[in-house]
């Protein structure tokens, strides 16, 4: 709590230097490093009231025995956090394993270090004990790899690329089998269907995929539209699009900041050429904005298909895909064939359709008539190759715990 407190005694300055390493906005009427610091200080808090509240079971045996389950810290974690959001990577990872009882060891990522060692300042001042939590700023074969390796941490926490958690997986196994968890990428399907109200399906899949400039795991990179709705959808899509104003994170007009460097710059704009020349239709956007910097227009194409590479690969970036569909069940068939299962969404007016559809859906998290919600309250997590374990909420906690079984003979003597 006192460091929740700190934080947000230091919003403004933490803010800024978010969108100073990262290059979402600062401050704007949409998302930006501001709402970041919200969710940060909010998780924090959350899992400051789990501290006292970790308990285990008692449990009806046979025999004259009482049997009981302790929920103990798992020891040093390793943790290795991403550059699209570091402070809430951080939190997310933090408050969990502090709340238990862990030691951590974090390594951010090379491209945003900045803010995760302003952290380390507050944590110093609040008064942590030396030792709790250690952050290494680094590169993943010199930093990260290290920590995955090390003997004498006993989990590992990684989120990040499907490919880099497979070789979590390998080091853990290598060394001494440490515990995983993992939150790896997607490529999360949005279904709207023609009963779907139009404007809140289109600003669905607009915040669903452009919020922190396409830079977001669960972005709903896929939008799969009924045939009925579809012009209809792309005109209005395109839209909102070309409205979503890009430019410097410090000019609180900007709703589109930067990619994150040359090297993320660089993989968008080649997606797009991509799916230019695989016979994609640009709707919206589809080139570089201006002419210094990072920014990529926000970019809509129509006639996409499920061979294409824009739909089948992770772009991580403001590429909208939509694509077409005539028949429901057909296109739950197509949304579950991927490799990933972060998260879904659905956009209709029948709740029942709806309810139905989520159940098969293969994904973590399922937003219906919305998109991008998160609470600290409720998990979050991946089926397939989008992870292991869940992050956030109860589910949370069991990330950082070993549960232990106790068992007593009733064997008093009166």
């Amino acid at each position: 709590l006192k460091l929740a407190d700190a934080i947000e005694s230091n919003k403004e300055y933490l803010s800024k230097l978010e969108a100073l390493d990262n290059g979402k906005p600062w401050k704007n009427g949409a998302y930006s490093a501001q709402i970041d610091l919200h969710l940060v200080i909010q998780c924090y808090r959350y899992y400051a009231g789990w501290a006292d509240k970790l308990q285990g079971k008692h449990i009806p045996v046979d025999g004259e025995m009482m049997c009981y389950t302790r929920h103990e810290p798992v020891g040093v974690v390793g943790q290795i956090i991403p550059w699209n959001f570091p402070l809430l990577m951080q939190a997310w990872k933090l408050g969990p394993a502090l709340a238990t009882g862990c030691c951590v060891v974090m390594k951010t990522s090379e491209k945003t270090p900045l803010s995760a060692l302003a952290i380390c300042r507050l944590i110093q001042e609040v008064g942590y004990p030396k030792g709790v939590v250690n952050i290494v700023s680094g590169f993943g074969p010199t930093a990260g790899s290290p920590i995955a390796l090390h003997m004498d941490v006993d989990k590992i926490a990684f989120t990040g690329s499907s490919p880099v958690g497979h070789k979590i997986m390998e080091m853990a196994a290598q060394s001494n089998l440490k515990r995983v968890s993992l939150e790896l990428g997607g490529k999360s399907p949005l279904i709207v269907l023609p009963d779907a109200d139009l404007d809140q399906a289109v600003a669905a899949a607009h915040i669903g995929l452009f919020l922190n400039m396409g830079q977001c795991c669960c972005a709903s990179s896929r939008i799969f539209v009924h045939d009925e709705i579809y012009d209809k959808f792309v005109a209005a899509a395109a839209a909102k699009a070309k409205e979503w104003k890009a430019g410097p994170q410090f000019d609180e007009t900007s709703l589109h900041g930067a990619q994150v460097d040359k090297i993320q710059f660089d993989k968008v704009m080649g997606y797009i050429e991509k799916g230019k020349a695989e016979g994609a239709k640009v709707m919206a956007g589809g080139e570089r904005h201006g002419s210094k910097g990072f920014f990529v227009q926000p970019t809509v194409f129509s006639e996409v298909t499920d061979e294409m590479t824009i739909a089948k690969e992770e772009i991580f970036g403001p590429v909208s895909s939509i694509i077409r569909f005539t028949d429901v069940k057909d296109a739950i068939r197509r949304a579950n064939n991927s490799k990933y299962g972060l998260a879904a969404g659905i956009c209709t007016r029948d709740i029942g359709t709806a309810v139905k559809m989520a159940g098969e859906l293969q994904a973590g998290t399922i937003w219906i008539n919305c998109y991008n919600n998160f609470d600290m309250a409720a998990p979050f997590g991946g089926f397939k190759s989008s992870g292991i374990g869940r992050e956030l909420g109860e589910y949370g906690l069991a990330n950082y715990t070993e549960t232990k079984t106790v068992y007593i003979p009733m064997d008093g003597k009166y």
